[in-house]
């Protein structure tokens, strides 16, 4: 298993669009097999998470993260998963998976299949998890890690992504210290490694 950190965009970064399949397409009454960028131009903030189904480091924080989904959606926050692995090399992350991971876990967000990765070189994601949370305007304002446990450690709690929300939707900005998230590096397809998770 190989452990990245995220690379840490540098703040300001305009959320870079994206269209993609969801393995939940009934999540919402969107109707539509994909969801893109301008479907949450309502949501008040917008959470990006990269992750995947078999990353000991997405599994250690899932629920936590499923359960600060679940109450900052009630306060106007939308989170999207995407995972950008290959499928073919690592089946536990194929679009079935994905589908049969949301109804076991009753995702309250769509999760998106990034099969050609190209979403995740625009975000410049690295690790999963690796989480971006962009303001009303969709500039990036939070970068970095769920909270400081890890795999095999305390229980996830989201510390610092829920102090991030706390302080953007109080104050409409995001002073507080910033860490890199850790986990495993996002499984390339073979020869397009990008140049940032090199």
């Amino acid at each position: 298993m190989a452990v990245t950190e995220s690379t840490m965009l540098e703040l300001g970064h305009s959320a870079p669009d994206f269209s993609l399949p969801a393995a939940n397409p009934d999540v919402d009454d969107r109707g539509d097999e994909r969801r893109s960028l301008a479907d949450y131009d309502d949501a008040d903030a917008l959470v990006i998470v990269f992750m995947c189904n078999h990353c000991p480091y997405v599994k250690h924080i899932e629920d936590a993260l499923l359960d600060v989904a679940r109450e900052y959606k009630q306060r106007g926050v939308q989170f999207v998963g995407i995972c950008s692995n290959d499928a073919e090399r690592y089946p536990d992350d194929s679009f079935e998976s994905m589908a049969q991971r949301t109804q076991d876990k009753d995702y309250p967000f769509p999760y998106l299949q990034d099969d050609s990765q190209e979403v995740a070189k625009a975000y410049e994601a690295a690790c999963t998890p690796d989480i971006y949370v962009f303001d009303d305007d969709r500039t990036l304002v939070y970068r970095g890690r769920f909270d400081e446990t890890r795999p095999d450690g305390a229980d996830a709690h989201g510390g610092d992504l829920r102090g991030a929300l706390d302080e953007l939707l109080e104050t409409g900005e995001i002073t507080m210290e910033q860490h890199p998230s850790m986990g495993c590096n996002i499984k390339w397809k073979p020869g397009t490694t990008p140049a940032h998770a090199s």
